[in-house]
């Protein structure tokens, strides 16, 4: 897709946004004939960020956009020929030049959908070599992404669905990408605008603000609106004498387009507008707040019989200063068809082999009771029917009659190609929020939540423990 056709494409990510690593592993695979090998990997993370019991996923437009796009330059070869071993192969470099994702498959969840510790956001598989330079552009789209949502997300719940969030923390973001990413998945969480103009440039988030204190002192107090074509300023007594001129200047020449262009309602305040101004329009103006806005201070301005309407935050939902990071991996699964696993001391770090299916499991009315993974050759689970489970760490598998099967992993890209229209930020937003109205109080609190389960199928967990016996599978 061109730039000048795809303006989110000026925004993706390039393929040597990668560690130095991946190049000596592609350089191994090569020497040892393995390039082509069929692989499979999976991106998922360990535990939900914030103390909390849920994670939104997001990120899968940036991946498809790079995936898609992914071709190393000459340039890049030849830096890469700078820092590999002088004795490289030069047949080598012709393979990376030659290098695309045509034969990459993709199975992801679809953005804006819950995703919970150890069910994979994203499915990879491909030619080894290939699928292995992935690793580190898919979890930097992916990773922040996600924190951010999920961050955006818990500042929705608390501030409840009436009072507007205006998302304002490019100042304080992590450099111009980072402040990208945030403007774009905060909306995705549940924020309602941004103050970022290349987030609505790029990405059709919704654009709002303020003004700062720099346009208030510019005033002396007196001045009187030179441009009689502004609607409503046109005459010195519209102006509030003294320092209150410059906000009252502001507010009428900008408050039909501010209307305009974020639906906002104007709600009666008390009624100091008139009897102390005589400014009969000063009762129904909005009251924005910001200044280092947090989880505590949040819910202190959501109380109920607040005033306050739009709710400006910057630091606390670009930074996530709670948990920075969402600690994603990506873990080979599979490697020609054979299942792959890391053993390890630490349970939390064995991953889980082979190749899977993951589905999630319904109540009667309709809130998640919990996901389930399985291989992907196992026949899909039905509703109603009586399923044979393990819980993390289990002695012993447990039944469930689930009401509702729902599967998670979409086929997204199939040999490089896109299988269905991706759908819009303003959709993956909708489906957000949707998938948290139906996640169970229990789950959705913010503060020591009910853990939610993601369970192996009897086969799935067989293989496990055979592969840790140390058998063939």
């Amino acid at each position: 897709m061109a730039a000048e056709q795809d303006p989110e494409a000026r925004a993706a990510a390039r393929p040597l946004l990668t560690d130095l690593y991946q190049a000596t592993m592609a350089l191994g695979y090569w020497r040892a004939g393995r390039a082509r090998d069929a692989a499979e990997f999976e991106l998922f993370f360990r535990r939900c960020p914030f103390g909390g019991a849920f994670a939104l996923a997001a990120g899968l437009r940036d991946c498809v956009r790079f995936l898609r796009a992914f071709r190393l330059r000459d340039a890049d070869v030849q830096f890469l020929a700078s820092v590999l071993p002088p004795d490289t192969d030069p047949a080598f470099f012709e393979h990376l030049r030659a290098l695309d994702c045509s034969e990459v498959t993709v199975r992801a969840l679809p953005e804006g959908s819950l995703a919970f510790p150890g069910v994979p956001l994203l499915q990879v598989s491909g030619p080894l070599l290939v699928v292995q330079l992935l690793e580190t552009p898919l979890l930097c789209l992916v990773s922040y992404a996600s924190l951010v949502a999920t961050n955006a997300a818990r500042l929705r719940l608390i501030a409840g669905p009436e009072k507007r969030l205006l998302e304002m923390g490019l100042r304080r973001a992590q450099g111009p990408d980072g402040g990208l990413t945030a403007s774009t998945y905060s909306y995705l969480g549940g924020f309602d605008s941004s103050s970022n103009v290349l987030a609505g440039q790029l990405r059709g988030v919704p654009v709002a603000g303020t003004l700062a204190h720099s346009f208030v002192t510019s005033f002396s107090g007196s001045e009187v609106p030179p441009d009689p074509g502004v609607p409503g300023c046109s005459q010195a007594s519209s102006c509030i004498p003294g320092p209150h001129s410059s906000p009252t200047l502001f507010h009428r020449c900008w408050r039909q387009q501010l209307v305009r262009a974020l639906g906002w309602t104007w709600r009666p305040k008390p009624r100091c507008g008139w009897s102390r101004f005589q400014v009969p329009w000063l009762e129904s103006v909005l009251i924005v707040v910001s200044n280092n806005i947090d989880e505590e201070a949040l819910a202190r301005l959501a109380q109920e019989g607040s005033e306050v309407n739009v709710i400006g935050i910057g630091t606390s939902v670009v930074t996530c200063p709670q948990q920075p990071s969402l600690g994603g991996v990506y873990k080979l699964v599979a490697v020609g068809g054979q299942p792959r696993m890391k053993l390890t001391e630490d349970p939390e770090k064995q991953t889980l082999p082979g190749s899977k299916a993951a589905f999630r499991l319904l109540g009667s009315d309709g809130s998640p009771l919990m996901d389930m993974l399985q291989l992907a050759e196992e026949p899909v689970p039905q509703a109603g029917q009586e399923l044979r489970v393990w819980p993390p760490g289990a002695q012993e598998p447990c039944t469930v009659r689930p009401a509702q099967v729902e599967p998670l992993l979409r086929l997204c890209l199939q040999q490089g190609q896109l299988c269905e229209p991706l759908p819009s930020l303003a959709e993956s937003r909708a489906l957000a929020q949707l998938s948290l109205s139906r996640l169970s109080p229990e789950h959705r609190r913010l503060r020591s939540p009910a853990q939610y389960q993601v369970v192996l199928s009897e086969r799935l967990q067989a293989l496990v423990n055979s592969l840790c016996a140390g058998q063939s599978p």
